[in-house]
């Protein structure tokens, strides 16, 4: 086998420093809970009606 050079990215001249600060995270919120429907109709009742999707 061939031996393989190890380089770092100073070789290259890259600067690999951070360059972004994380200023704070927060836990995204919880979802609601969903709703069984019975039949198309209702379905498409609900989403026309209630999430203004259709």
């Amino acid at each position: 086998k061939k031996p393989l050079d190890e380089k770092s990215p100073a070789d290259y001249g890259a600067d690999v420093k951070p360059r972004l600060k994380v200023i704070k995270t927060e836990e995204p919120g919880g979802r609601k809970a969903g709703v069984k429907v019975k039949s198309v109709a209702e379905l498409v009742d609900k989403l026309k009606n209630e999430a203004g999707v259709l």
